[in-house]
């Protein structure tokens, strides 16, 4: 009987394990993890100690040297996949380097009052002037853009042993360009032009 009990239990247990997510496991280090951290803060926070310095006590230095190994492996440049997401980055490294001035926007805010956040009802258009100071900053901005780019441009190297199909160089760009796009499919009636034997 007490052999069936347990067997009995053993199976109820096992039923549960199956019955949780396949990361239980992972999940429930994780949170332990994160109450001991919480326990810490706490603990430093009572006897008045700052906890990232505590924490980095606890760390020996070869763990420190391997982390900080990691972190220059990881490369943050994920490199070109599309033009949605080189805007997309672009647009947050602009944004990441805007500094607000907050003074001005107090200062709009007591001048425009509810009007300073517009509704669909409101008209907008001649009301805001902007500042000498903003339009200068943009300008700068676009400036250091526009020499970023120039930055990035590479000359492509001129291939004297290819043919000559073209009489100008923006026609040389156009049959580069076309010959991107449908090179595969004209390939063969080139060929035939070439030779002369072409129907």
């Amino acid at each position: 009987n007490e052999a069936r009990k347990l067997n009995h239990q053993e199976v109820v247990e096992e039923d549960k394990r199956l019955k949780l997510p396949p990361n239980w496991e992972a999940k429930k280090a994780r949170l332990e993890w994160e109450l001991k951290v919480e326990e810490k803060k706490r603990e430093c926070a009572a006897r008045g100690e700052d906890y990232e310095r505590v924490k980095l006590l606890e760390i020996s230095a070869e763990d420190a040297e391997r982390w900080e190994r990691k972190k220059k492996r990881k490369n943050p440049d994920l490199g070109f996949s599309d033009y949605a997401a080189a805007q997309l980055r672009q647009y947050q490294r602009l944004t990441r380097q805007i500094k607000p001035d907050l003074e001005e926007y107090e200062k709009l805010k007591e001048q425009y009052g509810e009007a300073l956040y517009p509704t669909s009802d409101s008209l907008l258009h001649g009301t805001h002037v902007p500042t000498k100071e903003g339009v200068d900053r943009m300008v700068a901005d676009l400036e250091k853009q526009i020499e970023k780019r120039e930055k990035y441009s590479r000359r492509r190297p001129y291939n004297d042993d290819a043919d000559i199909d073209y009489i100008n160089e923006r026609n040389a760009k156009f049959n580069k360009k076309a010959e991107r796009f449908y090179g595969k499919y004209t390939a063969e009636i080139k060929q035939n032009l070439e030779r002369g034997t072409a129907v």
